[in-house]
């Protein structure tokens, strides 16, 4: 066996092969982080929803049992939350009331409502989301 026979076999990857493999990881990685994070947050949009809706049963149920949806009644329905991801306010008078989730620490520009008609909407949203006079926005693109 001569010298160059020897050299020719040695295990190892040339710098094409090394080059490749870091652009795959590269434009994997361009794709999966992105979407991870957005899954991540319509995960926590989801507290904003059902925190929303307990408020709003909670709301009805006053109603139900005082005949009206002022903040003084005794059920205290309208009382400000703070979570990790939204703040929970409300805002009512006799007839009426707007109950309000805003985004906090990585939730930071998103905004839903819910009224005593049942009209949700989502009035803030950080840029990509969108927003919808309509609906509770749960995915990119303002789509309900």
């Amino acid at each position: 066996m001569t010298s160059n026979e020897t050299s020719s076999k040695n295990g190892g990857f040339t710098l094409i092969e090394v080059m490749i493999v870091v652009l795959i990881i590269s434009i994997l990685s361009a794709i999966a982080i992105p979407a991870y994070r957005d899954y991540v947050i319509r995960a926590k949009i989801t507290e904003a929803i059902s925190g929303l809706s307990a408020r709003q049963t909670r709301m009805e149920q006053c109603y139900q049992d005082n005949h009206t949806y002022a903040p003084a009644t005794p059920c205290k329905a309208c009382a400000k939350e703070t979570t990790e991801n939204f703040e929970f306010t409300c805002a009512a008078d006799a007839s009426t009331f707007t109950l309000t989730a805003t985004g906090r620490n990585t939730m930071d520009g998103f905004i839903y409502t819910v009224d005593q008609s049942d009209a949700k909407s989502t009035t803030g949203a950080p840029a990509g989301w969108g927003t919808n006079s309509t609906c509770w926005v749960t995915k990119k693109g303002g789509v309900c």
